[in-house]
């Protein structure tokens, strides 16, 4: 089930990035999107998810839609932040890593709030551990509490998350 689901949503993938917008698809086209699909689908299906069954809820994939621009939104604060701190005579930084916890469960998950926590300027992601922590290299640690390190650091994206993967 896991490689018809990817195998799917990689053909749909396909078409959408082939598609001649106006003009009609060339059936060739078609074939070889079709083939390389399968093949994908049987290489990396069984990595792509634990539970393919949540891949046909609709409200995922909206609240997905939603994550973007709050992904973009904290990039773009985290931008300034990080501007700020460079272009400041006495460079602001107090390096370190903090540990935050998540309730995020599923790997799916946690690797794209890894990923958002590394993409935003100031933090990345150094590891994940099996008991929901997190370690973050942080630019300029504000906090060593897990729990307020864990509101200002996770719990901007965690909200969305939780609706998409779990």
């Amino acid at each position: 089930m896991k490689r018809g689901i990817l195998t799917f949503l990689l053909f749909i993938a396909w078409i959408f990035l082939t598609w001649p917008f106006g003009k009609e698809i060339d059936w060739q086209v078609l074939v070889v999107g079709f083939f390389i699909s399968i093949l994908s689908g049987y290489i990396f299906g069984e990595g792509f998810t634990e539970s393919p069954h949540k891949f046909f809820g609709f409200k995922r994939y909206l609240w997905a839609i939603a994550y973007i621009p709050v992904l973009i939104y904290w990039c773009i604060i985290a931008n300034l932040d990080v501007a700020y701190r460079v272009l400041h005579p006495n460079l602001p930084i107090r390096p370190g890593i903090v540990k935050v916890k998540t309730r995020l469960r599923s790997k799916s998950g946690l690797t794209v709030l890894a990923n958002s926590i590394t993409l935003t300027p100031g933090t990345m992601s150094v590891e994940i551990d099996s008991n929901g922590y997190l370690y973050i290299h942080w630019i300029y640690v504000k906090t060593d509490d897990i729990e307020k390190a864990t509101e200002m650091i996770v719990r901007k994206f965690e909200k969305i998350l939780e609706r998409i993967f779990e």
